[in-house]
This record gives C-alpha cells, sequence and structure tokens, in this order.
C-alpha cells in the first residue's frame, strides 16, 4: 500500500490515513459488535497495528529528516560556493531562479529586492533591462535568451555586454547544463574596456603626430578642412607655396575667408575673384577639383581638392613651375618637330606614290607571271591526254610483242624498248605532278583513305619490275585510315619504291611497311642498296639532285622531290636515314583517322598469280586508232574477245549484235565529238538492262572522276595503264560485279 519509490513526505501522509482509517474501522466494529471480549480482542488487534505503524512513522520521519538535513547542507555548500566566485551566478532550473550569489543580486541594487527563488529567468532579464543603472546593452536580452534556449545543452554560450552607471562593463553569459537548467554568469571587465579606451586614446594621439609629421615632410603642401570649413590640419609647404600669413592660416580659420584673401590680394594672377567663389560650388557638386595656377611669384601650382567622407575637404597644391616650363619647351620642340615632319611627310608622300607606282608594275607582272603559269599548267593538263596516248599505245603494243618474241634473239632489245618507254613514262608523270603542285590554283585534295589499298597497288604495280631486275620486294600492308590526297600519295609511294629497286642490286632486298606511333602511322621503304651519304640527305629533295654515288643515266632526279612536295603541302614528314654501302630507310609520317577501326593486316604474296586464260566478252570504247589496236592485240593475247568501238554508236551496235550484255567494259574518257567515257558506260548498261562491270582509262589525274566512279559503280585507271593492274582488275570486276542474270 505505501511504494517505498516515493518521497517521504508522500510516505508519511499514506500512512497518517492508513492509521486514521483502522481507527475508525476499530469504532465501528466496536459499537457493532456488542459483546465486551469482542470489543476486547479488536481493541488488542488494533492496538498491535497502531503500534506498528507508528513504529514505520517514525522511522519515516526519521528519513525525511535526515534527508532535509543533507538537502539543507547541499544548499548552503552550493551558497558557499556561489559567493566564493569572483562574478555574479544565477542557477535557473526549468526556468525559474533556484539560486544566486551576493555579486549577481548586489549588482543593480534597484532590482535586488525581485531577485529570489522562483523568479522566471525572462522576468529577470526583463527587470535587469528596466534597471536605472543599465546604461547601454550590446545586444538584446530577449533574442540572447532565445539563442540560449535554442543552443544544444552544455556548449552554446550566448553573450552580451552591458554598461553600469559609473563608467562599469559587465560581460554576460547565458549558457543551458541541461534541458531544464540555466546559469548567468556576470563577469566584469571594467578594467579591460578602460585599458583599451586608454591604449585607443593614445594610439590616435600618436596616430595623429604621425600623420602630422608625415604632413610636414610631405614635398606638396596639404591642407584639411572639417564639415563646417574649418581649418582642421596643415603643413608649413601649403603656407610657403601659397604666401599667406600666419593670422590666415590657423586652425580654426575657415575656409572662406582664406579664399577671399587670395582673391583680395591677387595670389593668383590668372584666376578672377568670380572663379574663385564658384570653387567651392564646383567642389559641392562634383566632389573634387583640379586647377593649374600661376602664382603672383611666377610659381605654376597644381591645386587638387578632394571631398573627404566625412564631408570636409582636403586642398594639396603642388610646384609644377619646372614641369611647366619643361612642357613649354616640349611643346616648341613639338611644334619644330611637326614641321620637321611635315616636310618629311612631303617626301615620303613622294616616295609612296613611286613605291604604288613600282607595286602596281610588280602586281601586274606578278599577274603575267601566275598567268603563264596557270597556261602552263592549263597546257600540259590539256596535253596530257595526246602525250599519254601514245605512250599508253607503245606500251601496249610493246608487252604484246614482247610475249610474242619470248625465247627468241629479238626478246633483250624488246626489253630495252620496254624499259626505254618506261622512263619516258615516269618522266611525263614527273613533270605533270611537279606541274600540278606548282599552280597556284590547283590544290591537293585529302580525304579519308585504306593505306594498306594503296600499298597493294604499289606492289602489284612495281613486282614486274623487281621480277627483272632479280631484286626480292615485300610489302606488309597497314590497313590503317589516313587523310591524305589518293593520287599524290600513291605515286609519293611509288615514287619510295621505284628509287629502292633502282638503286639496289641484284640479289637485294625491298621491304614496304608501316610502324604505328601514338596516333600517327609512318610508312617506311626499306632496301639493301648503295645508301646515300650524310651531306646528299637533304640535297636529294631538290629538282634534278641526285647522290655522288649515283651512277650517270640513273634518272632525271625529280621523284624524290615529288614526294617532298607532296607531303608538305599534306602537312607530311618526310625522313630519310642512310649510310653508304649499307641501304636506306624512306619514310612517310602521317596522322590515322580517329574513329576508324584498321582492318586485319594480310602480307602481300612474294609474286603475282600465274597467267590464266581470261574467256571475257570485253567491249572495248576507244576513240585513238593505235591505242584501240594495241589494247585489242593484248587482250586477246589474254584469251578475251574483244569487240572494239570508236564511238558510243558502234559499242550500242556491238551490243544489239551480240545480243546480250558484255562481260565487262573498258572506255577511254575522252572521245570524239564530245563525248566521254562515263556517258558510254550509262547508255551501255541502258540497253543491255544490266549493270556491267566498267573500267574507266584515263589521262585525267583528279579526283572528280574517281569520285564519279565510286558513286556510278567503275573503277578508274591512270594512262599509260600498268597492264598487271589491268587483268587484276577486270578478273576481280568479272567475277564479282558480274551483271545479273
Amino acid at each position: 500500500m505505501i511504494d517505498p519509490e516515493e518521497p517521504l513526505e508522500v510516505q508519511v501522509a499514506r500512512q497518517a490515513r492508513i492509521i486514521d482509517a483502522l481507527v475508525r474501522r476499530a469504532n465501528r466494529q466496536h459499537e457493532v459488535g456488542g459483546t465486551a471480549y469482542g470489543a476486547f480482542q479488536s481493541a488488542i488487534a488494533l492496538q498491535a497495528q497502531v503500534w506498528a505503524k507508528t513504529r514505520d512513522l517514525e522511522r519515516t520521519t526519521d528519513a525525511l529528516r535526515h534527508a532535509r538535513d543533507d538537502s539543507e547542507r547541499m544548499r548552503k555548500n552550493l551558497a558557499d560556493a556561489l559567493a566564493a566566485l569572483d562574478g555574479g551566478v544565477a542557477l535557473f532550473t526549468g526556468g525559474l531562479l533556484e539560486v544566486c550569489n551576493d555579486i549577481f543580486q548586489r549588482l543593480l541594487p534597484d532590482i535586488s529586492e525581485r531577485l529570489r527563488p522562483g523568479l522566471e529567468v525572462g522576468a529577470c532579464l526583463a527587470a535587469m533591462a528596466e534597471s536605472d543603472h543599465l546604461v547601454t546593452v550590446e545586444g538584446s536580452f530577449d533574442a540572447a535568451l532565445a539563442q540560449a534556449r535554442r543552443g544544444r545543452a552544455g556548449a552554446s554560450v550566448v553573450s552580451l555586454v552591458i554598461e553600469l552607471t559609473g563608467d562599469r562593463w559587465y560581460q554576460i553569459n547565458l549558457q543551458r547544463t541541461s534541458d531544464e537548467n540555466l546559469v548567468l554568469l556576470l563577469t566584469e571587465m571594467t578594467g579591460i574596456v578602460r585599458r583599451n579606451r586608454s591604449e585607443k586614446e593614445s594610439l590616435i594621439d600618436r596616430q595623429a603626430d604621425y600623420l602630422q609629421a608625415v604632413f610636414e615632410n610631405m614635398t606638396s603642401g596639404v591642407c584639411t578642412f572639417s564639415p563646417v570649413g574649418e581649418v582642421m590640419m596643415y603643413n608649413q609647404q601649403f603656407r610657403q607655396l601659397l604666401g599667406l600669413p600666419y593670422t590666415i592660416l590657423q586652425k580654426g580659420v575657415e575656409l572662406e575667408r582664406m579664399l577671399d584673401y587670395v582673391a583680395q590680394h591677387g595670389l593668383i594672377t590668372e584666376a578672377a575673384e568670380h572663379d574663385i567663389a564658384h570653387w567651392l560650388d564646383r567642389l559641392e557638386r562634383q566632389g573634387r577639383l583640379r586647377r593649374r595656377l600661376r602664382h603672383a611669384s611666377g610659381r605654376m601650382l597644381d591645386l587638387h581638392a578632394h571631398r573627404l567622407p566625412d564631408g570636409g575637404v582636403l586642398l594639396e597644391l603642388k610646384d609644377v613651375t619646372l614641369e611647366s616650363r619643361a612642357t613649354v619647351m616640349l611643346e616648341n620642340r613639338v611644334i619644330e618637330r611637326t614641321a620637321e615632319l611635315t616636310r618629311a611627310n612631303a617626301q615620303l608622300r613622294l616616295q609612296f606614290e613611286e613605291k604604288a607606282r613600282v607595286e602596281e608594275e610588280l602586281r601586274l607582272a606578278k599577274e603575267r607571271a601566275e598567268a603563264a603559269v596557270s597556261s602552263k599548267t592549263r597546257f600540259l593538263a590539256a596535253a596530257s591526254h595526246d602525250l599519254l596516248q601514245p605512250i599508253n599505245a607503245a606500251k601496249l603494243l610493246i608487252a604484246t610483242l614482247l610475249d610474242a618474241v619470248t625465247d627468241t634473239r629479238f626478246a633483250p632489245t624488246v626489253e630495252r624498248l620496254e624499259g626505254s618507254f618506261t622512263s619516258i613514262e615516269q618522266l611525263l608523270h614527273s613533270l605533270l605532278d611537279i606541274s600540278r603542285l606548282e599552280s597556284t590554283d590547283s590544290a591537293l585534295t585529302a580525304s579519308e583513305l585504306c593505306l594498306g589499298t594503296l600499298m597493294r597497288s604499289v606492289w602489284e604495280d612495281q613486282t614486274p619490275l623487281a621480277q627483272r631486275k632479280g631484286v626480292r620486294l615485300e610489302v606488309v600492308p597497314s590497313m590503317v585510315f589516313v587523310r591524305s590526297d589518293p593520287i599524290y600519295l600513291l605515286r609519293s609511294i611509288q615514287n619510295l619504291v621505284v628509287n629502292a629497286l633502282q638503286y639496289t642490286p641484284e640479289g637485294g632486298r625491298v621491304l614496304v611497311g608501316c610502324r604505328r606511333r601514338g596516333g600517327r602511322v609512318e610508312l617506311q621503304v626499306w632496301d639493301t642498296g648503295i645508301g646515300i651519304g650524310r651531306k646528299d640527305q637533304k640535297r636529294i629533295f631538290e629538282e634534278f639532285a641526285r647522290a655522288d654515288n649515283v651512277p650517270l643515266g640513273s634518272g632525271m632526279g625529280l621523284g624524290l622531290s615529288i614526294v617532298d612536295r607532296t607531303c608538305r603541302q599534306l602537312g607530311h614528314q618526310v625522313r630519310v636515314r642512310s649510310k653508304p654501302g649499307s641501304g636506306s630507310v624512306f619514310s612517310i609520317e602521317m596522322e590515322m583517322v580517329e574513329g576508324r577501326l584498321a582492318e586485319p593486316e594480310e602480307r602481300c604474296e612474294r609474286s603475282p598469280p600465274a597467267a590464266y586464260e581470261m574467256e571475257h566478252i570485253v567491249l572495248l570504247v576507244e576513240n585513238d586508232v593505235d591505242v584501240l589496236y594495241a589494247f585489242s592485240q593484248k587482250l586477246e593475247q589474254w584469251g578475251a574477245s574483244v569487240l572494239a568501238a570508236r564511238s558510243i554508236d558502234e559499242a550500242l551496235e556491238h551490243v544489239r549484235d551480240i545480243g546480250m550484255p558484255p562481260d565487262i567494259i573498258l572506255a577511254d574518257y575522252q572521245l570524239d565529238g564530245g563525248e566521254t567515257g562515263d556517258v558510254a558506260i550509262a547508255e551501255i548498261r541502258r540497253a543491255c538492262s544490266a549493270h556491267v562491270p566498267a573500267i574507266m582509262i584515263t589521262a585525267n589525274r583528279g579526283d572528280r572522276l574517281m569520285k564519279q566512279g565510286a558513286a556510278e559503280g567503275f573503277s578508274v585507271l591512270a594512262k599509260p595503264v600498268q597492264l598487271a593492274r589491268l587483268r587484276s582488275l577486270i578478273e576481280w570486276k568479272v567475277r564479282w560485279q558480274a551483271p545479273a542474270d
């Protein structure tokens, strides 16, 4: 019935109520029992219970008395501890004042009677704010209390600084010690404030002395005025420069009085009195003023006036007499120099007119030269077809003748004849290449191309030459994509390989391959030839230049020049490494095209495939009779059935006669009567109602026809035709591009 965990006061009260209830019960039983024995028995039982409860009550009363003694002793110890502190302390429990020390209670005498236990913390701070002894508060009591209550217990400290009467200063710190307790600490800081104030005043005095010393040692005159226009600080230089008496320039003298004195006594000779009167107005409107003045003594002064942040005025005077004189001298010299320059300008104008006349003559000469170069280029381009036509016919006839005289006494003669025409062909190609590279209106066209395709084409073209010389030619195609001109890059690789084959003795070796270097690829041509000396390695890239160890009759020295010019225009780098007697390495370094994956590399075979009968119907369209005859002879020698035509109409007539599409079309580009090979291919395909494989043979070396061929599905071969490439290309196109049935 009694919880031992409850406070002692509650336990005592509960026991008293139990005793009263037992007594009342005993009285009722006595009244109802009716017998003396029952009453006696009840009285004895009740007496035992009363004695037991009385003992419990006495023990509880003793425990309560000890607890009160401990509480009083703890409170006295806390009060002694608070009284021993140097500052004022007030402890609030549950937002109510629990205890405070004497320093806190006597701090504000007019509210000390209100500082009693149970006072709410907000009411305590409000009473402090209403005290007559409080002068100022840096902050707000309410805001500080709200911030302290929001802060984390045991960590957040909110500080206020208050000023009391008698120049006393205290700092109030509010801190939560738990969720329900708040402590106010008062720390006196009067000594610190007074000491800081004294140091500040001393520092200000020292700064004023320092500022005055700076003013006195300045080369310019300085004077400051208060917001009401009275002199505050000045230096002697200001007085001396302006020539003011001591009575006019003193601390407290008004600015207007000083300006009136200057105007009345004519200290500024070139400034009218009304101008001086408007100085202040302009200074008020613009905030600054600048004037160059002539003093009565003859000195030149620069006046600078500025508004200070507090509304005052700063005047600064500088003696610029020497500067002014130097300016006058400089202006005189400028006038003299201007006259000289005017005369020189007239002479230069005459020279310029003469120069313009000469430049015009040079421009006209340059235009004539460019016109001559363009005319030469156009002539070579137009004549290339006529020049290459007989060479092409001769090469075809010589190839046919060579096959016919094999194993006869005429074979060496025909071979020498073939070599001569090959040299003529290479020389003509070199001249055409140089003409185009030097042309002002013809630039190389770069496009994305597979390097391995060009390398394999060079291998196919140069393998017969290598076999005749007894040199082993090996090519390892690198199937990476680069950006270059397909025609001229092919010509450059061919020139390097031809040079390597030409200067490599019988039994030697020429290797063509690539090395990748980061984002670039380097095409290299290795040979085991005669090599090149160090002094000749730069000279060999010039026109008609050859190394000293090259035998006479080995060429005109144009191939490497074409390679160098081509690579410079395409942004490629050409290098050579060589040693006499140990061979050479020529290389062309190019950037690879990003995003284009290289195809698997396949090494070229050591020898071309064996010849076999070409059992195809070939429709040959060629306007030149000699070339038509030579082509027909060679194709028939390969085993082909040739339908020779000199025009589109003849070709269409052959198609109608045989009643079926030919296996392949070979067409020259330039035909008679304005007809062209691309039109011939299109008309024949239309007449056959089939996409007949076709090869365009032309002397046109531009890339426009190659792009057209790629779009319309025909291949392009340049004249003079390489027979090995022609035969393999015919076989490939007939096999893979034959017309559908």
